[in-house]
């Protein structure tokens, strides 16, 4: 197949979109399908063999230069005016503009493809693309109204308006998933919050899970490589430090331990925000806490093997890939009873409400530092049930969550979703050609069907 692979945004480090665009990218590679990948900055480090073609915007958030203020020359077109003046009103622009500069750039080469398959934008520009009959399946991790919500009920004063403003894009993606065709999630309970947040029928929804590279993310003890197992140090993940990552929690739990004598320390991948910050200075914890950032997928995956847990204190998560890239390194996971966590770590059905084991890990509930600093502790003092939790992760990690299996149902997904639009666009030609037409249309098919069985194919 033909693949267009987009998204509006592809940061390729850990948390980022383009850690999904790059492992789906080579993997439907390897399988055979051509694939050319769409993406607005940052870019995404791809592999040998798939294409990229930049999506350029005003870049207004860039790291180095956030909110930054574009000189006149940049402004190329209506859409960077648009793009501008949503930041302006402390909107974030970046799905729409996207979506819009996308349809233009395929409005010529929409017969390249045989799907285009977009992470998350849900942008009106998708819409049009739709029309013009190219298959689009996309995917939706978790309904960003969730995030909007948690952001909301912590957020006081004149921080409410610009909580509020900047998740503005979410009406836009509530109205776009729900006119889109052919949607595809994460895990099962991401299928039913989009379904309850942004009122996406089930039947047009598949779920697919999130993969993770299983030979990066080993083990490290088996082979010899790395620093081995630290027995104090957590690791947690956070994409960025918002009430939805629950980080503060953590941090109170880990004091806490600290107060009991316990000389653990916390590695966070991610940069802290000022909350985040006051409650590490205010517990003292200074030189026990550290921050890491921008690091490579193998750093990432040393890092993570050389933890004795991972800790993911989350208010929500409609998947969770550090839980699973956890979980391929051998490294037990403490998380929060919320979300897709349960079914990712293997909990039965019905966990009840206090902390409670997974095939993969403990589960505690949600903005609870003592049940959490309990967990943790209870995990750190015994060795023998973190290597057991540690190797039952890694088997279900292999099994089920490797980016080879992933992409085979990934291209099985873009094949029935081909195969619907194209039905889709016959039933409607049909239904819109006059009766007298369609039946004398349809006397010479039945004609030439009645020698043989079936109509002569045409010459080429």
């Amino acid at each position: 197949m033909r693949v267009a692979l987009s998204s509006y945004r592809s940061k390729p480090h850990s948390g980022g979109q383009g850690v999904y665009i790059r492992n789906l990218s080579r993997e439907l590679v390897r399988l055979g399908h051509d694939v050319e990948v769409f993406s607005g900055p940052p870019y995404p480090d791809l592999d040998d063999g798939v294409h990229l073609t930049r999506v350029p915007s005003l870049d207004l958030y860039r790291p180095e230069d956030p909110f930054r203020r574009p000189a006149l020359r940049e402004f190329r077109s209506p859409v960077d005016v648009l793009e501008y003046g949503i930041m302006c009103t402390a909107g974030f622009p970046e799905p729409r503009t996207f979506s819009l500069r996308l349809a233009r750039l395929l409005r010529e080469r929409a017969g390249a493809f045989d799907v285009l398959h977009d992470n998350q934008t849900l942008g009106p520009g998708l819409l049009r693309i739709a029309r013009t009959g190219l298959p689009v399946l996309t995917t939706i991790h978790h309904p960003i109204s969730v995030d909007r919500r948690l952001a909301l009920a912590q957020a006081r004063g004149w921080g409410r308006l610009t909580t509020r403003r900047w998740y503005g894009f979410v009406a836009m993606q509530r109205r776009v998933a729900r006119r889109s065709e052919h949607v595809l999630t994460v895990s099962r309970q991401a299928r039913d919050d989009v379904a309850a947040e942004f009122g996406v029928p089930p039947d047009r929804m598949r779920v697919v899970p999130v993969g993770v590279d299983v030979d990066t993310f080993a083990p490290r003890e088996a082979g010899g490589h790395g620093p081995g197992r630290l027995p104090d140090r957590v690791v947690a993940v956070t994409s960025a430090d918002v009430p939805l990552k629950g980080l503060p929690v953590l941090v109170e739990a880990l004091a806490r331990l600290r107060h009991a004598g316990r000389g653990v320390e916390l590695v966070v991948v991610g940069t802290a925000g000022d909350r985040t910050g006051r409650a590490i200075a205010e517990a003292g914890l200074g030189g026990r806490v550290t921050f890491r950032s921008g690091l490579a997928e193998r750093e990432l995956a040393e890092l993570m093997a050389s933890a004795a847990l991972l800790a993911v204190p989350s208010l929500y998560e409609g998947f969770c890939l550090p839980a699973v890239e956890a979980m391929a390194c051998g490294t037990p996971v403490v998380a929060s009873r919320v979300g897709a966590l349960p079914e990712l770590l293997g909990a039965p059905d019905g966990v009840p409400g206090g902390p409670a084991s997974a095939s993969c890990g403990v589960l505690v509930p949600p903005g609870d530092p003592v049940a959490l600093a309990d967990a943790m502790g209870a995990l750190l003092d015994d060795p023998d049930r973190r290597a057991a939790l540690g190797a039952a992760g890694r088997r279900r990690a292999v099994a089920t969550y490797s980016w080879t299996a992933v992409a085979r149902a990934t291209a099985d997904v873009y094949a029935d979703t081909i195969a619907g639009t194209t039905a889709r666009t016959t039933a409607r030609t049909t239904a819109r050609r006059p009766a007298g037409r369609a039946a004398a249309s349809a006397l010479p098919a039945a004609e030439a069907a009645g020698d043989g069985g079936r109509p002569e194919r045409p010459a080429a």
